[in-house]
């Protein structure tokens, strides 16, 4: 794969993701403004139910599709079915399940109950099981015109559903439940129109589908470890919250929800870049020669951790004008974010160093990485969210995602060695930490600022080869250009 291609398929994801950013800043102060501190933190509870049912739904077999989906004359349309209906027959059983103990559980989660709030929860899980995998699809096509118009399209729908259900039921959290269930709805029922369109009948007889099937077996062996991973991840991400509603109160969980949105900044590069670099890599492992894909690895290692700390330092610096926005009830959430940015840009590296470990099929070792992690967040979120209540629970999540990166990027390169710099990511971990926590626990504007441009300064001198790199590649890139022109 050429630079260019690399570059404009990178670009084909980043634009829709850019413009639903740009739709969250109307979404996020759109709901906090019009839903209270207690009914926001509710929603954050109702992600946290829908993510550990699906983490057992899915089985792993998402990340058993995107391994298989590059072999040698792989029969793809088989490949979907193995990994998918496995996935459907265990999200109905569990489905049935909390039906069963849907009063108990809707209680705990939301001290509220009701049949439409358990229906919602129950149809949003069967919804992303399906929308993983046609998703998924999209993704492995390396399409990114239609990942990023879909993206838009349900993030525009998301806003008008809120709207609507807002003007019948006021102050309450299921309006974002509404919001977020017939949103992924409506896109999920188009993407499954779109591929039951595409793979029957003669359509389904295109060229690049082979007659190679793997044993289901083989798929479940892989896939299997990634459910401990998935909930570890998801005890990782899902903690705070927990520690919030056992030793604060909704409010402050609104509050540290609200800054979870604001992450979307972040999130955003994530997602983009997760989307767009799981495909890359799989295909570059299986079709080009093991030097040549190291030294690709490395380079998109470096610039990838060079713009993930200036958006992490641009964010800590900005955080103020951003929750100016979300109106004054969430003013708290400027000394909450500082620790949250360590999150999303510690997960874009370590999509990044761990694909060794999914290259060799040892999955396993990422169960250790999440079990240190875990361990870190329990011990964190005990001894600190009674104390320091969300600022404690951001503190103990970032921290929690650099060991993740630091387990896991260790265990990959010992399978299959890249030869990553470490020492230069080390000194970033530092710097972001030293920033956040002045953020956090000073708050002086002069302060954070003198802080943050030396750590913008500090990573401009140290990443030196990377800005070079970037430029020359965009010099390039202006020549070529011109060329067509």
């Amino acid at each position: 794969m050429k630079k260019k291609s690399v570059f404009s398929s990178f670009l084909s994801y980043f634009y829709g993701n850019f413009i639903v950013l740009l739709l969250g800043f109307i979404q996020t102060p759109l709901v906090t403004r019009i839903m209270s501190t207690d009914e926001y933190g509710r929603t954050g509870m109702f992600e946290t139910a829908v993510s550990v049912i699906y983490i057992f739904a899915i089985l792993g077999m998402d990340q058993a599709y995107i391994r298989y989906y590059y072999m040698e004359n792989i029969n793809r349309k088989k490949l979907m079915k193995q990994c998918l209906y496995p996935s459907v027959a265990i999200v109905s059983v569990l489905v049935v399940l909390y039906f069963v103990f849907s009063g108990m559980a809707n209680n705990y989660l939301f001290e509220k109950s009701g049949l439409d709030i358990t229906v919602l929860v129950a149809a949003y899980t069967l919804i992303s099981v399906f929308e993983r995998f046609l998703f998924l699809d999209v993704r492995m096509q390396q399409n990114g015109v239609l990942y990023s118009n879909i993206n838009i399209a349900q993030k525009i729908l998301n806003i008008l559903i809120i709207l609507g259900t807002w003007h019948f039921l006021g102050n309450d959290f299921r309006v974002v439940l509404y919001g977020m269930t017939l949103s992924w709805g409506a896109t999920t029922l188009f993407l499954a129109c779109r591929y039951l369109w595409l793979n029957t009948g003669k359509r389904g007889t295109g060229k690049e589908d082979g007659t190679a099937v793997y044993p289901q077996k083989d798929l479940v062996r892989y896939g299997t470890p990634f459910i401990m991973v998935l909930l570890m991840e998801w005890l990782l991400s899902s903690c705070d919250r927990i520690a919030l509603r056992q030793w604060s109160n909704y409010s402050e969980l609104g509050i540290y929800a609200a800054a979870m949105k604001i992450m979307v900044l972040l999130l955003t590069f994530k997602n983009t870049f997760v989307a767009f670099w799981s495909p890359v890599a799989m295909e570059k492992y299986e079709r080009e020669e093991s030097e040549t894909c190291k030294a690709f690895f490395r380079q998109a290692f470096n610039v990838t951790r060079f713009f993930c700390v200036l958006a992490a330092a641009g964010l800590i610096l900005f955080r103020q004008v951003i929750v100016f926005l979300l109106g004054a009830d969430y003013r708290g959430a400027d000394r909450i974010i500082p620790f949250l940015t360590l999150m999303p840009i510690f997960a874009m590296m370590f999509e990044i160093t761990v694909q060794g470990i999914k290259f060799v099929k040892k999955n396993m070792l990422l169960n250790f990485a999440s079990a240190a992690a875990i361990i870190c967040n329990i011990v964190g979120n005990t001894l600190l969210v009674p104390r320091l209540s969300g600022i404690g629970a951001a503190l103990t999540t970032g921290l929690s995602y650099i060991v993740y990166f630091a387990f896991g990027s260790y265990f990959s390169e010992k399978q299959w060695k890249v030869g990553y710099d470490f020492k230069r990511t080390a000194l970033a971990a530092v710097m972001l930490i030293i920033l956040a926590a002045v953020a956090a626990f000073d708050g002086r504007t002069m302060s954070v600022t003198v802080c943050g441009i030396a750590v913008i300064a500090i990573t401009c001198a140290a990443e030196r080869d990377s800005i070079g790199f970037c430029f020359a590649y965009a010099k390039t890139l202006l020549k070529k250009i011109r060329g067509n022109k």
